[in-house]
């Protein structure tokens, strides 16, 4: 469990990592602050602060402890509140999401994890890099936070699609994985496609919700970088249904190769088993199959010797031209 705070007045960073319990104070002080309070991990008596010091819905709170909610943005009389998640491609395929859940009004933005793969301090580095944009409020926070999430998603899907063309470069190499493996990483992408439209699908209303004037969210200065946003969110949705596409055509094509390699083990099984039963053949015509050939006259021996190899050659060289063997 633990908690970071920040204090802004008139566009400044004025405080920061001070208790939870002193933020309310500290925004009593004057109009002019807003402050951002991070629970990671809550305990029973600071989410009981969020009701009793901040007034959140008491739902609102449910749904930021139950987790596992789908990402949104609930409107209530006195604040909004926020579910949305992180992604990242952990470097063995597979794709880690963590749930954050905001709780937001005119004067802080409360976030709440339970999981701390989300980087919080790169956050704090992107409110610091943009600290002129302090003195538009909550929603430079704000901005900060969603920005943070949906460019994890952006990202997300850019190593997918690295990942998914580097696995059709592997389908077509001389001496491919086998097929089997294949198909494994096919489906562990298409899971992870699955997952990361899960998550940045809903983002687009979300986004699209915060920039409503109804909101009283997002002021005029601030509306082009959520606008900014949102076209990223649509990058993100728009871009993982077309790799969602290419990995159904992948699977295609996999089965396809498979087929593909099972008839040409069957025309090279076909093939030799066609040349290795001429001598069967030969031998059983001129009663060799049991007597040895000495016992034979020398012509007989010599004249089925040479239809023998004569006809194993000529199969030989017909289904090596059909590219059979």
């Amino acid at each position: 469990m633990s908690v970071r705070s920040r204090l802004y007045r008139d566009g400044e960073l004025i405080a920061e990592n001070f208790p939870a319990t002193e933020v309310a104070g500290r925004l009593n002080d004057t109009e002019r602050s807003f402050a951002w309070l991070d629970l990671c991990g809550p305990t029973a008596q600071q989410i009981a602060l969020l009701t009793e010091e901040f007034g959140m819905h008491p739902l609102a709170v449910e749904d930021a402890v139950q987790q596992a909610q789908r990402a949104k943005l609930d409107r209530y009389d006195s604040h909004l509140f926020l579910n949305t998640y992180m992604a990242e491609l952990h470097p063995d395929g597979s794709l880690n999401t963590a749930e954050v859940a905001a709780f937001i009004n005119q004067r802080v933005l409360i976030t709440v994890r339970y999981d701390e793969r989300f980087d919080i301090s790169q956050l704090l580095i992107r409110w610091d890099e943009n600290i002129e944009m302090a003195k538009y409020g909550v929603s430079f926070l704000i901005y900060g936070l969603v920005d943070a999430l949906v460019d994890g998603h952006f990202e997300a899907v850019q190593q997918l699609d690295q990942s998914l063309v580097e696995l059709q470069n592997t389908m077509f190499r001389p001496h491919p994985e086998s097929y089997a493996q294949l198909q494994e990483r096919t489906f562990l992408a298409r899971r992870n496609l699955v997952r990361l439209r899960q998550v940045a699908l809903p983002m687009r209303e979300v986004v699209n919700s915060m920039m409503r004037p109804t909101m009283h969210l997002v002021s005029a200065p601030m509306l082009p970088y959520f606008q900014d946003v949102y076209d990223h969110v649509l990058r993100v949705v728009e871009w993982t249904e077309s790799l969602r596409d290419l990995n159904n055509a992948m699977l295609e094509t996999n089965l396809m190769l498979q087929n593909n390699t099972m008839n040409q083990i069957v025309k090279q099984v076909t093939s030799w088993a066609a040349i290795i039963a001429v001598p069967t053949a030969i031998t059983g015509f001129f009663g060799q199959n049991v007597a040895f050939p000495w016992e034979h006259t020398l012509t007989e021996f010599i004249v089925s010797t040479i239809v023998t190899i004569g006809i194993a050659v000529g199969l030989f060289i017909e289904f090596k031209r059909r590219q059979w063997i």
